[in-house]
């Protein structure tokens, strides 16, 4: 399921604000109407989606929107909860045999974690299992690198067009030495389509590249664990053997609320006995 990311808004909208209070406070509130030529917007804008136009095919181009959307989105993954499903699935391969997964895993909204688990339960080797699932990993990198590209490529183009809009105002302006009037406009638009094309280049962009980015590394990791687990279940290794083989992926502070956990459920067991 996935939430929203308040990261991505957030860091958006403190870097527009720190711009703005720069501006105010250098020149007041009657300097900002400086910073804004629409003829600089559209050589930069125009430019990049020129540009990308050229890049990629419509079909890429028509996930552009998709694929941001889940910039600002993030999906909840909990490895210690993932390690608690395979314990239990490893538990009840052991007592009811492993066919009995294929009914526990019906509805396990993961598509990952079902696949894998009926690829065991249907008895491919696990050297199989491991390549089926990694060729899976390997084709969701694929596809997240092509969607993430756009924007790679966008954070490319745009300070690119934004220096190809920098010529053409110190053109317009050159040409118009001899009237001084003109000679402020070209500037404007020499100065602030440089300014546009890096900021979108490094506040939009290359962020969210890079957040998206770091999403599929989250994801890859994730999906690590579910082939570990898989294979795990899949020999009829222990649950507590299974539990401490996928508790290398956790962090020294998870690792050790699990610890104090199971020593506090084993005390209650004690106790109740």
């Amino acid at each position: 399921m996935r939430k929203l990311d308040k990261l991505t808004p957030v860091g958006l909208m403190v870097g527009v604000i720190m711009i703005i209070f720069g501006i105010v406070a250098s020149g007041g509130w009657t300097g900002i109407k400086s910073f804004f030529d629409f003829s600089s917007i559209f050589i930069v804008i125009g430019g990049v989606v020129a540009g990308l136009f050229i890049s990629f095919q419509m079909k890429d181009l028509r996930k552009t929107f998709i694929v941001m959307k889940k910039g600002f989105s993030k999906e909840e993954r909990s490895i210690e909860s993932l390690i608690e499903t395979f314990v239990k699935l490893a538990d009840r391969a052991r007592r009811e045999g492993i066919l009995s997964l294929e009914l526990e895993v019906v509805n396990e909204p993961n598509p990952f974690i079902r696949k894998g688990v009926l690829l065991a339960v249907d008895g491919i080797e696990p050297e199989m299992i491991r390549d089926i699932l990694n060729a899976d990993i390997d084709a969701m990198e694929e596809r997240h690198r092509k969607g993430r590209n756009i924007f790679e490529k966008a954070g490319d183009y745009a300070p690119a067009w934004g220096m190809i809009g920098t010529l053409i105002g110190l053109v317009l302006m050159l040409k118009n030495m001899d009237d001084p009037s003109e000679l402020g406009s070209g500037m404007a638009i020499a100065l602030l389509t440089t300014l546009y094309g890096t900021l979108l280049a490094n506040l939009f962009f290359n962020p969210l590249a890079a957040k998206l980015e770091s999403q599929t590394d989250d994801e890859i990791f994730y999906k690590q664990v579910v082939i570990e687990g898989v294979i795990g279940v899949q020999t009829g290794q222990n649950p507590t053997i299974l539990r401490e083989k996928l508790s290398v992926y956790l962090s020294e502070t998870e690792k050790k609320a699990i610890e104090e956990r199971l020593e506090l459920t084993e005390g209650f067991e004690h106790e109740a006995q």
